[in-house]
């Protein structure tokens, strides 16, 4: 699944500068925190990924066609086959949260038994639709695992500028759920980390914050010269 999202990602990169795809955002370096967590979810759960999660939304059944007519703004790649319960990508930040812990008390709702899996960077951490989605799903219970990627940046604002607390999970505290930070790198260990909580959710315990600890190798998209806000020393270590 990670070679696939590897190779699914360099060939988009390169259908872009054909001029066949429009803005797209990488996520090389991520492969491990996209697949690992979307492994833990069964076909019937639903994932909410934000614009960067392709790997994520292929591993959970989303044709690669359909991911990449979606990024050519295509019609066909706008409607998602139903069996896949894979919500559009977002792009507006952390907007896909409340939607997400929607879905999840939806279903508690009505009975459905699924889990929600919610994508949301660093960066996104620190909107206001993120503070609601946390809140009102440690309220309500939801079966909701909100997962952050933490890949150091959002677009050229590093994580030391947005927040002050010592980590992302650490926020978990003050909404009443528990939460956990792995490393976002190791496919593994996000594999073990999501099914607890996705496990926890199933069975009525609630939402869990989890922070993937990883790095965003690229750019923010392939309209971002990251040059001016990073080096290339850091880059590659």
């Amino acid at each position: 699944a990670m070679r696939r999202a590897r190779h699914f990602d360099e060939r988009a990169v390169t259908l872009q500068r054909q001029g066949r795809l429009g803005v797209y955002p990488l996520f090389r370096g991520q492969e491990a925190a996209q697949v690992g967590a979307s492994l833990a979810l069964e076909p019937h759960d639903w994932l909410v990924p934000t614009y960067r999660e392709s790997a994520a939304a292929i591993t959970h059944g989303l044709p690669l066609e359909t991911a990449l007519l979606y990024w050519r703004s295509h019609p066909a790649g706008w409607s998602f086959p139903e069996h896949v319960r894979v919500l559009p990508f977002y792009v507006p930040i952390a907007t896909q949260l409340p939607h997400a812990v929607g879905v999840a008390h939806a279903g508690s709702l009505r009975g459905e038994g699924w889990v929600v899996l919610a994508f949301v960077g660093d960066g996104g951490t620190s909107e206001g639709d993120a503070h609601e989605a946390l809140n009102f799903a440690a309220v309500f219970s939801a079966p909701v695992v909100f997962l952050v990627q933490n890949n150091g940046f959002a677009i050229s604002v590093p994580l030391a500028k947005q927040t002050a607390a010592p980590s992302l999970a650490h926020k978990a505290v003050g909404y009443g759920m528990p939460g956990r930070l792995v490393d976002g790198n190791d496919a593994a260990a996000v594999h073990e980390v999501l099914a607890d909580a996705v496990r926890r959710a199933r069975a009525g315990g609630g939402p869990t914050l989890v922070e993937a600890i990883t790095y965003r190798v690229e750019a923010h998209t392939n309209a971002d010269d990251a040059t001016r806000y990073r080096t290339s020393e850091e880059v590659e270590g």
